[in-house]
């Protein structure tokens, strides 16, 4: 929006389809809606077994991960249909990878002007072990990130 110009603001949205996602969802849309900006949906399905040079196993393995990535591309391609719904301008992907390498390549490919993700709220032991897809994206992220945490289980408490 520099010199007067307007332009559109790319937002990248990584879904996992967790508890947290309706939340990230509802916190993008607003965004979108009153900064006039594109969101991009972007669901990360685990690499392909023998890209990481694991043995795909039988046919009936390769069938029930061809089924689970057709499930998870419909999935997303439903949310971003409701977000058109709503009249807002929505693409949706599903892509292989490592998540945060393969959030951070698609936040350069749309050009992204923001993420805005969830975290899982792990703990500590958690992180350590495990790391945090949330954590990794900002620290390398070319452009700033929300990080929407997920609800307490109990927020009346």
């Amino acid at each position: 929006m520099m010199n007067g110009a307007s332009k559109t603001m790319n937002i990248l949205v990584p879904i996992d389809f967790s508890p947290v996602t309706t939340q990230v969802l509802g916190h993008a849309s607003v965004l979108a809606a009153g900064l006039g900006g594109r969101l991009y949906l972007v669901h990360v399905a685990a690499p392909d077994p023998e890209f990481v040079g694991y043995d795909a196993g039988p046919q009936t393995v390769r069938d029930q991960v061809a089924r689970k990535y057709r499930e998870q591309h419909q999935q997303l391609q439903a949310e971003a249909d409701a977000l058109r719904a709503g009249g807002l301008d929505a693409v949706a992907v599903l892509v292989q990878g490592p998540s945060v390498e393969t959030i951070l390549s698609e936040a350069e490919r749309v050009c992204a002007d923001l993420i805005v993700m969830g975290s899982h709220g792990h703990g500590a032991v958690y992180r350590l072990l495990a790391g945090s897809v949330s954590q990794g994206v900002l620290r390398r992220a070319p452009c700033p990130v929300l990080v929407v945490p997920a609800s307490p289980p109990d927020a009346s408490d």
